[in-house]
């Protein structure tokens, strides 16, 4: 790898499943894509690349820390001569009325500058759509949507416009559908006559696949956006169609096999993620933990590590933590909430760690905060973004790992098919 070249679009993601899904979209549209672990250091070399996507795990860390990581982000991508940077959201919104969305938002649109800021999380190819401010998933608003049991971050207000108003010390507004339906020229005068209110951001609604290109035709031409996939799906169709950013390819060498041991581990709660590990159940062996022996120190991870070792030579083994949310309220009651998720999160790490020790090269991660801490754990500084398992979860290849060569799915709790993981294991070879 050679310095880097200006890239032309950098993105700031809040959690590392999110920005594999964003990696993973802006490398189907046609930019080459490097996803990055953490701020880089200022002398990493990249591959000539259009955009970079540095992962943080800042969506449920304290509200002051994920403003200073992602200031220091976007810092970095702009060194690199970003002109836009995306600040990358859940697709469900997924933040408390504290934060951090709202607070990162004003830190880095003051930052750059920028008068009033486009946001929307719609993607309408995993089924989120935004229509008069109101995000859907599926066919149900947001407050009705299994995330109003989210165990972190349950969502009870659909609207994002006040969500985000509670969030943000600016004033929201709203681009609504019938103005993004006249094309971008009436989302700039819209834009413009907020602006010009003294409003520092926008909601703006999307349905149609077509609604994403236009909004990604004019947040192009400002400095800050914030939102989901989808926006980054419109802002790269902008670059392309515009001529910015020269259509290209994923790299070859993501195709490339690996071979070793392969293992699963399952940390998410969503009722996608269990039904996904049921069905693994068919082709593969699966240990369930115990969550109260992990909270309580019973060495539940080297009872995993124990029962996993003499099973990685005959195929793929599946470790899960992943317990239904009524069990996990009831956790969280005995346990204290942050305490029960840090100690499965590090319990998660501490088996992932023991099992690439022990040969494991195939790792497939279900779970944003599970990923973050086993990619922190494994010190891994980056990936190259390849062929796509299901929506927004690419094959990820690792780029300096200590434990040379490796291939890793990341996959947030929500996304992929009832066959997730055999899926993605017959993509990593």
């Amino acid at each position: 790898m050679t310095r880097a070249a200006t890239i032309s679009l950098g993105c700031i993601a809040d959690d590392y499943t999110g920005a594999s899904d964003l990696a993973n979209t802006l490398t189907r549209a046609g930019l080459r894509t490097v996803q990055t672990i953490g701020v880089p250091s200022d002398d990493l070399a990249l591959p000539e690349v259009d955009a970079v996507v540095v992962s943080l795990k800042s969506r449920s860390i304290e509200a002051g820390l994920a403003v200073s990581r992602s200031r220091a982000a976007d810092k970095w991508l702009r060194s690199r001569g970003a002109g836009h940077v995306l600040f990358k959201i859940c697709s469900t919104f997924d933040s408390t009325d504290l934060g951090n969305i709202g607070p990162v938002m004003d830190a880095l649109r003051a930052d750059s500058g920028e008068g009033a800021v486009l946001v929307t999380p719609a993607f309408p190819e995993t089924g989120r759509t935004v229509y008069q401010g109101n995000l859907f998933v599926g066919a149900v608003p947001l407050n009705e949507s299994p995330l109003k049991d989210h165990p972190l971050n349950p969502m009870h207000d659909s609207n994002l416009v006040r969500v985000l108003a509670r969030q943000s010390r600016t004033q929201i507004g709203l681009v609504d559908l019938a103005t993004v339906a006249r094309g971008a020229d009436a989302v700039r005068a819209r834009l413009a006559e907020l602006a010009g209110k003294g409003i520092g951001a926008a909601i703006i609604d999307a349905v149609f696949d077509r609604d994403l290109e236009t909004i990604g035709l004019v947040a192009a031409e400002h400095r800050l956006s914030v939102g989901a996939s989808g926006i980054g799906l419109g802002l790269a169709r902008a670059l392309v169609s515009t001529g910015k950013v020269k259509r290209g390819a994923a790299s070859s060498e993501c195709g490339a096999a690996v071979g070793g041991s392969a293992a699963c581990l399952a940390g998410s709660c969503s009722q996608a993620t269990l039904q996904q590990i049921a069905n693994a159940e068919r082709i593969m062996p699966v240990l369930r933990l115990d969550q109260d022996r992990i909270i309580t120190g019973a060495n539940e991870a080297e009872r995993a590590l124990d029962w996993a070792r003499p099973r990685l030579a005959d195929g793929p083994v599946l470790i899960a933590s992943s317990a239904k949310p009524e069990e996990v309220a009831a956790l969280q009651a005995r346990h204290g909430r942050d305490a029960a998720g840090h100690a499965i999160e590090q319990a998660m790490a501490d088996i992932a760690e023991s099992l690439v020790k022990a040969g494991v090269r195939r790792l497939i991660v279900a779970g944003g905060e599970t990923s973050g801490a086993v990619v922190d754990r494994l010190e891994i500084p980056g990936f190259l973004v390849g062929a796509e398992i299901a929506a927004g979860v690419p094959v990820l290849r690792a780029v300096g790992a200590a434990a040379g060569e490796m291939l890793l799915a990341l996959k947030s709790g929500n996304f992929g098919g009832p066959e997730f993981f055999a899926d993605a294991l017959r993509l990593m070879r």
